[in-house]
């Protein structure tokens, strides 16, 4: 059993869970998805964290009543060998956690530099990181959940085990090039999109947004490396 927390303060969270659903059903693991909305949610017992996309700001104000983040950013710093998942502005969170808290990532990053939401695209992105192959498994369209709430309708990706991925880019924030200190591993022609950090793994982009599901089958197969 690998148990994520996943951050439930913005963005594309439900789809998070779609994507982690099936990439479990992919690997054949069992999977228990803790959606973290208060600090004291945050606990010894996950395995791994996703911080989500979304609007850094705002994830930042709506955070503080319930002290998530910096619950979040405490428990990065005492399990830095457990897997991190940040997409969009939970790159940004990675970089930039605040509170004179250092950074996460050998990586300075740029908010919406991409441009305004109208500025959104979707490109190849080519990758270097290892994952997982997928096992034979056909995704059942996901259902409403508590609060009514229905992910995204995504289809399985053809590309699946080549070397490109379907970049969906969301008023996204671009990593400052020259300061880059860690590993690419993600590429959009020659800017990179993607870093890791240790076991940090931060995406300008929203790979849940596909139906691709490799870097979410990395976070859980990096879990039961690491447990």
């Amino acid at each position: 059993m690998v148990r994520v927390g996943l951050a439930m303060l913005q963005g594309a969270r439900h789809e998070h869970v779609q994507a982690l659903g099936v990439a479990s059903k992919q690997l054949g693991l069992d999977v228990e998805i803790v959606e973290l909305r208060t600090g004291n949610q945050v606990d010894d017992r996950l395995d791994c964290l996703v911080l989500p996309g979304g609007e850094s700001t705002a994830m930042r104000k709506a955070s503080q009543s319930e002290s998530l983040l910096s619950a979040l950013f405490s428990w990065i710093q005492e399990h830095p060998q457990r897997p991190v998942l940040g997409t969009c502005a939970g790159a940004i969170l990675l970089a930039n956690p605040g509170d004179d808290m250092r950074s996460f990532l050998r990586a300075e990053i740029s908010r919406n530099a991409w441009g305004r939401q109208r500025d959104s695209f979707e490109a190849d992105v080519t990758l270097s990181l290892e994952t997982p192959s997928a096992g034979d498994f056909s995704p059942h369209k996901a259902s409403r959940d508590q609060f009514n709430h229905q992910p995204l309708p995504v289809e399985i990706s053809e590309n699946d085990r080549e070397e490109l991925f379907p970049g969906v880019f969301i008023r996204a924030p671009r990593f400052v090039q020259s300061s880059i200190d860690c590993t690419p591993v993600a590429f959009l022609g020659e800017e990179i999109v993607g870093v890791l950090d240790g076991q940090c793994l931060a995406l300008t982009f929203h790979p849940e947004l596909t139906g691709d599901y490799r870097f979410h089958r990395w976070l859980l197969h990096q879990s039961l490396l690491t447990n």
